[in-house]
């Protein structure tokens, strides 16, 4: 064992229990993430300088109905999304782990397509531009995105590959190789960093053309996790797939090819 290794430190997955009642980190990260992407999305809408024409397309008030729907939907489009393409035949062998989500097992990709199914028939049921819609919620996207890889990193779970750098970490699930903290790479570049940069354009003018900041978060999205996945260890019951790509990153490739065709799109229409 390297010396330089650090073993991983011993977080209780449980922050409060309470009988049979627990609170776990995970949770909480989603929980967070819910309420301080809320928040911000009503900041946005309420800044009328940053839309086209310095009018706000919403009322701060609608996100509270929208952001309910966003999570819903995405929290079920995640689900489905790991259920039949990370880990199908045990589902099928074990049908009642479907709904047993406080066991773990999300797919962000899938929870995107859920997030834009919601607000899709959110913004068609209050007649609200759906593309503007889309832009707020890519903004405040990667907050969660991070949470959540901050509490995969204290859960222990979805680490990084065999690793003999200075900071590689031992996870006792693991086995007693050093591994990359796949994880903290992951709540950088697909939280932070994403949530940066998405901010900036977006104070630029970016909310200004419908569409442009939902596709800037597909590209950057996808262009961070397929990095991301350089240090992942693969699921082990899909391992490596076409070209030595893992799953993580053949699903990037749709999220990628859509931002840009979303760019490119809101780059052509008028201001």
């Amino acid at each position: 064992m390297p010396f330089a290794a650090f073993l991983f430190p011993s977080f209780n997955p449980v922050l409060i229990e309470i009988g049979p009642f627990q609170i776990r980190w995970y949770a909480l990260a989603y929980i967070a993430g819910f309420f301080i992407g809320w928040w911000l999305a009503k900041r946005l809408v309420a800044n009328a300088a940053l839309w086209r024409g310095g009018t706000s397309p919403f009322a701060p008030e609608l996100i509270d109905d929208a952001i309910v729907w966003a999570a819903l939907v995405g929290i079920l489009g995640g689900r489905l999304a790991f259920v039949l393409v990370y880990n199908f035949s045990y589902y099928v062998a074990h049908p009642a782990e479907i709904i047993a989500v406080w066991h773990g097992g999300m797919a962000f990709h899938g929870g995107i397509v859920g997030v834009v199914v919601g607000l899709y028939v959110f913004a068609r049921k209050n007649q609200v531009p759906f593309l503007s819609l889309i832009d707020v919620a890519a903004v405040v996207a990667p907050i969660g995105i991070m949470l959540g890889r901050f509490a995969n990193f204290i859960n222990g779970e979805l680490w990084g590959r065999a690793t003999t750098v200075p900071w590689g970490v031992i996870f006792p699930a693991a086995g007693p190789d050093p591994r990359h903290p796949s994880q903290l790479y992951q709540a950088m570049t697909e939280g932070l960093l994403l949530f940066i940069v998405l901010l900036v354009i977006a104070r630029s003018g970016g909310l200004k053309r419908p569409g442009f900041m939902a596709g800037c978060f597909g590209i950057g999205y996808g262009l961070a996790r397929s990095f991301g996945e350089l240090f992942r260890q693969p699921d082990p019951q899909l391992g490596f797939l076409f070209a030595g790509a893992t799953m993580g990153q053949l699903l990037s490739i749709p999220a990628i090819l859509v931002g840009l065709w979303l760019v490119l799109r809101a780059r052509r229409a008028p201001q």
